[in-house]
């Protein structure tokens, strides 16, 4: 049992709460049970598990895969106030894309909280992909992966420059929607089509202008009360619902 925080592994570790570290690496952090769980049961490779001593869980791991560490080092190595008491190294991989009908792409999401929320619901609504743009926030972010709940390894998540990778879809068949204010129908309005990628922007300043000028339809949700805007993941959530509703998914 690893028991000092100086121990040179543990401090290999604690470096993956930075993005640099984990590119260099090639991998990352997951932590609590749930999240463990998520990663052990999906195709994604678990390099170690780190094990507070005297933490019980369900999961079969080999004895070979554990890294039991004390209270200080868990603590030491969490980003939560109340450790549960596991912690996955996950190996980072390239993302396989499968269906190629419904995608989300996502220009400058800064909040790891938004991002998160957006993966969890696209997954959730049956989605085949979500492609970060520049200037979003690191999937691998520690708190990304607690808001996405485990969805990071349910569904291919893509980094391309979305300029680029809009007309590639385009080329293909499928219809770009943005959503905007500007110039925009109401989205429960607009007939829906089986291939199509929804574009959502960043929290302040919303969807690029080179991407709405290259979108094939800009959509809106109406607002009936007194709020300016809708939270961009709450707006990304209705979004993706009535296109899936509409697809009958």
């Amino acid at each position: 049992m690893i028991t000092s925080v100086k121990n040179e592994t543990i401090k290999q570790y604690a470096k993956l709460h930075k993005k640099k570290y984990r590119e260099q690496a090639g991998s990352f952090l997951v932590e609590g049970l749930h999240l463990v769980e998520e990663a052990w049961n999906s195709d994604w490779q678990v390099e170690t598990i780190i094990v507070q001593d005297g933490f019980v869980s369900h999961l079969e791991i080999p004895t070979e895969m554990i890294t039991m560490v004390s209270e200080n080092v868990m603590q030491y190595l969490s980003n939560t106030k109340t450790p549960q008491g596991i912690i996955a190294i996950v190996k980072m991989q390239e993302p396989v894309l499968q269906k190629k009908n419904r995608y989300v792409l996502l220009d400058a999401i800064q909040d790891p909280g938004n991002l998160g929320t957006i993966i969890r619901t696209a997954d959730a609504a049956g989605f085949d992909a979500v492609v970060l743009g520049d200037g979003t926030v690191d999937v691998f972010n520690d708190k990304v992966i607690r808001a996405s709940q485990g969805s990071i390894f349910h569904l291919p998540i893509l980094q391309n420059d979305l300029v680029d990778y809009t007309k590639t879809l385009q080329a293909v068949g499928v219809q770009v929607w943005a959503s905007t204010l500007e110039k925009a129908a109401p989205i429960g309005t607009v007939s829906i089509p089986d291939k199509i990628a929804l574009i959502v922007g960043n929290e302040g300043s919303g969807v690029g202008v080179d991407l709405l000028e290259q979108a094939d339809q800009r959509v809106h949700i109406p607002i009936y009360g007194q709020a300016e805007s809708l939270n961009v993941s709450v707006a990304t959530g209705i979004m993706l619902y009535q296109i899936a509703g509409v697809c009958g998914k």
